[in-house]
């Protein structure tokens, strides 16, 4: 009988050729721990995850498990310590600092905690995102920042601060921001926590819209069960093991 990592070959060539497009994420045997010593703790184990371009894929599982540490890895925001994880293509285990900046202009990121700049207004917060975009002069990208914060139902909010907006608002404005940059693959910690049922629905299509129109491969941390039905695929995550799911 084939051992698991003789068969991990052609189960990465089937999620491809089964996939929408070619791969944009591309991981085998991650793992990752937190401190040293008697307080070293192990938060993912031999993880093996595949998204295809222009793929939804939600992240479900329990708080604490290693759903956001996952995205950070994917996202370039962390060192990988051990295991392959290609993001379009380029190997991150042992990326200089510098491959890892570069590759993270194609990435969106949303954050559970917004991090969104206190002395900027949703308007120019948004800009930000729009800024990566090459040739692009400051009436498009003032354009474009205006055109996303219409899409998430914040046209009238424009030149607030973070601290006039409500949580949701807040929470908007970041999906906003990460999407004004066009992004080739977003990551998503609770896009829809601070959102009502109705505003959840409508940012989880609009999320699901980018990726049919623009072939950007989302992967999408929740807990919501409203929103299940957008995925393409739904993956589990306990205690840092990944469980497949196809939908």
């Amino acid at each position: 009988m084939p051992c698991a990592d003789s068969l991990m070959p052609i189960l990465r060539r089937f999620f491809k050729a089964m996939g929408k497009g070619p791969l944009t994420v591309d991981i085998h045997a991650l793992s990752h721990w937190y401190g040293k010593g008697s307080t070293c703790r192990q938060v993912l184990q031999g993880v093996d995850l595949q998204i295809s371009a222009g793929e939804v894929v939600l992240l479900t599982g329990p708080s604490g498990c290693g759903k956001t540490t996952l995205l950070t890895l994917i996202g370039a925001l962390r060192k990988v310590q051990e295991g392959d994880v290609e993001v379009f293509g380029e190997q991150l285990l042992g990326a200089a600092r510098g491959q890892r900046q570069r590759l993270r202009r194609r990435i969106g990121m949303i954050f559970q905690g917004h991090n969104l700049l206190r002395c900027l207004t949703a308007e120019q917060n948004v800009q930000m995102g729009a800024d990566l975009l090459p040739n692009l002069g400051y009436r498009a990208r003032r354009d474009q920042a205006r055109e996303w914060l219409r899409s998430v139902g914040l046209e009238d909010e424009l030149g607030k601060l973070p601290h006039d907006l409500s949580g949701g608002q807040k929470q908007r404005v970041a999906i906003a921001r990460a999407l004004a940059a066009k992004p080739q693959l977003l990551l998503a910690d609770e896009p829809t926590a601070a959102l009502d049922s109705g505003t959840g629905r409508e940012v989880v299509e609009l999320l699901k819209r980018l990726a049919r129109e623009q072939s950007c491969s989302v992967l999408m941390v929740t807990h919501d069960p409203r929103i299940l039905d957008v995925a393409d695929r739904l993956v589990r995550m306990e205690d840092g093991r990944l469980y497949q799911t196809i939908s």
